[in-house]
């Protein structure tokens, strides 16, 4: 499905995992630490933050490693990145958002005030301001992640979003959603895709 998804996939540095995503994001730390391993020249490397030299990252944004951010990237003031993180070339973090345990594809923007749990994200997706994909049912009993039929067999998993993808300023994307290529979420939309949400 990443191969359908991201066309990106087989070409980085994670192309050769052929979990679901759920899977991936249980073990990002792991990933992003072996592929920190096998970067080529161009990236500095400091408290397992491998940033490219070309990236910048302005004073007051906290990365904690493992971290591997991209060519060209920008992490704006006030953006936290932890559990495990990847940004392709070209992505954009903006103030105030927080990336965790994800994987980010060439060109991605979060504007400002996101937050992205346990989720891989496709090239070209613009994340408008206030949009958010939760990555944890707290408000059901049983809190494994099912999307319609699949049950993933895991409690946190954000959404796996197609390439070129919009997604609209404070909509809420449910734990578990799998966003197609170039489908637009409306702003102050909730997409929710658990089965008992349909």
């Amino acid at each position: 499905m990443l191969d359908e998804l991201i066309a990106g996939w087989r070409n980085s540095p994670f192309g050769q995992i052929n979990d679901a995503a759920w899977a991936i994001t249980q073990h990002a730390e792991h990933h992003v630490r072996a592929a920190i391993d096998r970067l080529g020249a161009g990236y500095a490397i400091d408290d397992g933050v491998a940033r490219h030299r070309s990236a910048t990252v302005e004073v007051g944004a906290l990365i904690k490693g493992p971290a591997i951010i991209g060519e060209n990237c920008f992490v704006a003031a006030g953006a936290l990145l932890r559990g495990g993180t990847y940004l392709d070339a070209d992505c954009i973090i903006g103030p105030g958002s927080e990336l965790k345990s994800s994987f980010l594809f060439n060109g991605t923007k979060l504007a400002h005030f996101n937050f992205f749990g346990d989720s891989v994200i496709g090239a070209d997706v613009n994340l408008e301001a206030g949009s958010i994909v939760a990555n944890y049912r707290n408000e059901m009993a049983d809190k494994t992640i099912r999307i319609g039929a699949i049950d993933t067999g895991v409690t946190k998993f954000g959404a796996l979003i197609g390439d070129h993808a919009r997604i609209g300023a404070n909509a809420v994307i449910a734990p578990g959603a799998i966003i197609r290529c170039g489908q637009i979420i409306r702003r102050l939309e909730l997409v929710d895709q658990h089965p008992d949400a349909l």
